[in-house]
């Protein structure tokens, strides 16, 4: 970046020398970044001027990201002692959590996020914390939609909702007693594996008593946030419950989990 913006700026000033020989430095390290993007494969004729054109494009944006984060941490204020006892990744379980549960959901056009679920996300993403989402799936196991249509419905809701930093998905049938499914903490500690992320400074949210005994089996906080399908010996039993996922984050960026 810094040498393209050199060879502009000699050519602006009309010295020819410095421009061209910027400009040479420039190309080869150009050339050299996609290369290395390109040389993986499969080097067909549109991923090779994708690679190209990005190649162009991605230094100064990074650069412009990098020197834009610099000025922003040069003028912060004072730092908020809330975000030491803030956690550092949030997990959701997905069907009455973060979209209407629709029993074994193989079709996108059926998502619809839970009342209060987008500003929700996009109030833990503007505070820098990491997301992700823990699931049941035993529908795939159990044979009543594939694994391509569980994507399909979990690429909408990262439309809806934005993408996650993790997924971690249990497919199989209730009574297969596999070792990942919930009230089981495997999903919770790949998760948290997978982002470098200790379960201490991890809070689990979800709408029905397993997704606090996970979170609590694997060392992780919890928040229950109560649906018509919450058992009320769940409620009773949570450590912490909010009555919709705003209340629930509210809880969260206060520090108060």
């Amino acid at each position: 970046t810094a040498v393209g913006l050199a060879a502009v700026g000699a050519a602006v000033a009309g010295r020819r020398r410095l421009a061209t020989a910027a400009g040479v430095a420039w190309s080869a390290a150009t050339a050299d970044f996609a290369a290395a993007r390109i040389l993986p494969g499969p080097r067909d004729a549109a991923e090779v001027a994708r690679m190209i054109v990005t190649s162009i494009v991605i230094p100064p944006v990074a650069t412009g990201h990098t020197l834009a984060g610099l000025v922003r941490h040069a003028t912060a204020g004072p730092w908020d002692a809330t975000e030491s006892a803030r956690p550092e990744l949030v997990l959701f379980d997905r069907d009455g959590t973060l979209v209407v549960d629709v029993p074994y959901n193989g079709d996108p056009a059926r998502v619809v996020p839970m009342p209060g679920a987008q500003r929700a996300i996009r109030r833990l993403r503007d505070r820098g914390l990491r997301l992700g989402v823990v699931t049941n799936q035993s529908g795939v196991g159990r044979g009543l939609i594939d694994s391509e249509q569980m994507a399909a419905v979990n690429a909408r809701i990262e439309a809806l909702l934005g993408p996650f930093d993790v997924w971690e998905i249990c497919p199989h049938d209730i009574g297969a007693r596999c070792a990942c499914r919930k009230p089981k903490p495997t999903l919770l500690e790949r998760a948290c594996a997978a982002l470098g992320v200790p379960a201490q400074r991890t809070v689990m949210v979800g709408d029905i008593g397993t997704d606090v005994a996970a979170a609590q089996a694997a060392g992780a906080q919890s928040v229950l946030v109560p649906t018509p399908a919450t058992r009320h010996e769940e409620v009773a039993a949570a450590p912490v419950t909010a009555p919709d996922l705003g209340a629930a984050v509210d809880l969260i960026l206060a520090g108060r989990i």
